[in-house]
C-alpha cells in the first residue's frame, strides 16, 4: 500500500496518542492502537523482523528490507511515541500529581468506550467467548491490585522490566506503565528520562525490544487462528483495568520513601464516598469527552474504510 508524507504523519500522531496513554499507569498504548486501526499492521510489521530480514539485506540492499519490514511505517509510528514519552512524561506526571480525578476521568472515559469497540469487533459469541472474557477481566482486576514492589534495580532487572511492560504496552487493556510500577521502575524510568539518563534508558530499551519481537509472534498466532477468543479476551483485560483508573481511590496503605508519600495500597470507592470531593461534575464531563474523542476515532476510521473501497 502507497502512503503519502500525510499519511505517514498521522501515523505518528496515533504514535504521539500511545506514548501519551504508556506513561499514565493503567491505559495501554496497545488500547489506542486498535482503536486507531493500526493494531494489526503493528503486529504484522514486527512479526516481519526476524533472521530473514538479515538475509534480504545482505541479498537485495536495504531498500528491500526495509519495504519488508514495512519500515516507514514502524519509523513513523515509533517516532511519534518516543516524541510522546520524552516530552509528555513530565506534563502527565504533574498533571497526575495536582489533578488526579480530572486526569483518571479522562482516561476512565476513553478505556471504557474502548471496552464497547473492541468488543463489536467480535463477529461470533459461544460460550468459550464469555468465559475468555470474564477470565481475561478477572485476571487484569487482580493484577490491578497487586501493591507496587520496591526492589532492588540491577541491570538485569531493567532489562526483564523492559521485556515485560513492553509486552503489556502492545496488550489492550493492560498499562505496560502500570507493570513498570508493579514492578517498582516507573518512577526510576521517568527521572531517567527527565535527566537524559541514556544508559538506563538503553538498558530498558534493550528489554523491550527482546520483548516485542518475542511477544508480538505469540500475538499474531493468535490473531490467526482464534481472532474472536482473542478479541473476547482482550476485552475481558480492558474490563478489568478499569479498576485501576477509576478516578476516585481511599488509600489502604502508604509510607515515605526517599522523603516523598508512596501509596502501596489503595481500593476504589464511590464518588460520595470520597471525602472533600467536589470534583464530581467536572469528573462527569472529562469521562464523557474521553468517551466521545474514542466513538470520533471509530467514526473517523469507518469513513477511512468506506473511501478506501468506494
Amino acid at each position: 500500500m502507497e502512503r503519502t508524507l500525510k499519511d505517514y504523519l498521522i501515523i505518528s500522531l496515533k504514535g504521539v496518542a500511545m506514548g501519551a496513554a504508556d506513561v499514565v499507569p493503567g491505559v495501554s498504548g496497545g488500547t489506542i492502537a486498535f482503536i486507531s486501526g493500526i493494531y494489526e499492521e503493528l503486529i504484522n510489521s514486527i512479526n516481519q523482523i526476524n533472521l530473514k530480514t538479515i538475509k534480504i539485506l545482505k541479498d537485495e540492499g536495504f531498500a528491500a528490507m526495509w519495504k519488508s519490514i514495512n519500515g516507514s511505517f514502524l519509523l513513523s509510528l515509533f517516532l511519534g511515541i518516543a516524541i510522546s514519552v520524552i516530552s509528555l512524561a513530565k506534563i502527565i506526571r504533574y498533571l497526575l500529581e495536582t489533578q488526579p480525578i480530572l486526569v483518571w476521568s479522562f482516561f476512565f472515559g476513553l478505556v471504557l468506550a474502548s471496552v464497547i469497540y473492541v468488543g463489536k469487533q467480535i463477529t461470533q459469541w459461544r460460550i468459550i467467548t464469555f468465559v475468555l472474557m470474564i477470565l481475561g477481566a478477572v485476571t487484569a482486576f487482580f493484577i490491578t491490585q497487586i501493591p507496587p514492589q520496591h526492589l532492588q534495580i540491577s541491570n538485569s532487572f531493567l532489562f526483564l522490566a523492559g521485556a515485560l511492560a513492553i509486552c503489556a504496552m502492545i496488550l489492550p487493556g493492560i498499562s505496560g506503565s502500570f507493570i513498570l510500577l508493579l514492578l517498582g521502575v516507573y518512577k526510576p524510568v521517568l527521572d531517567a528520562i527527565h535527566d537524559k539518563d541514556f544508559k538506563t534508558l538503553g538498558i530498558l530499551a534493550l528489554g523491550a525490544i527482546v520483548g516485542l519481537l518475542t511477544f508480538s509472534r505469540l500475538l499474531k498466532w493468535l490473531f490467526d487462528h482464534y481472532q474472536n477468543l482473542t478479541l473476547a479476551t482482550l476485552t475481558g483485560f480492558i474490563i478489568g483495568s478499569l479498576n485501576k483508573i477509576w478516578p476516585w481511590k481511599k488509600v489502604l496503605q502508604s509510607e515515605m520513601i526517599e522523603g516523598k508519600l508512596k501509596i502501596l495500597q489503595e481500593k476504589s470507592v464511590l464518588p460520595f464516598a470520597f471525602e472533600g470531593d467536589n470534583q464530581v461534575l467536572y469528573a462527569l464531563f472529562f469521562a464523557a469527552i474521553g468517551f466521545a474523542f474514542i466513538i470520533l476515532l471509530e467514526k473517523l476510521a469507518l469513513k477511512k474504510k468506506i473511501n478506501c473501497y468506494s
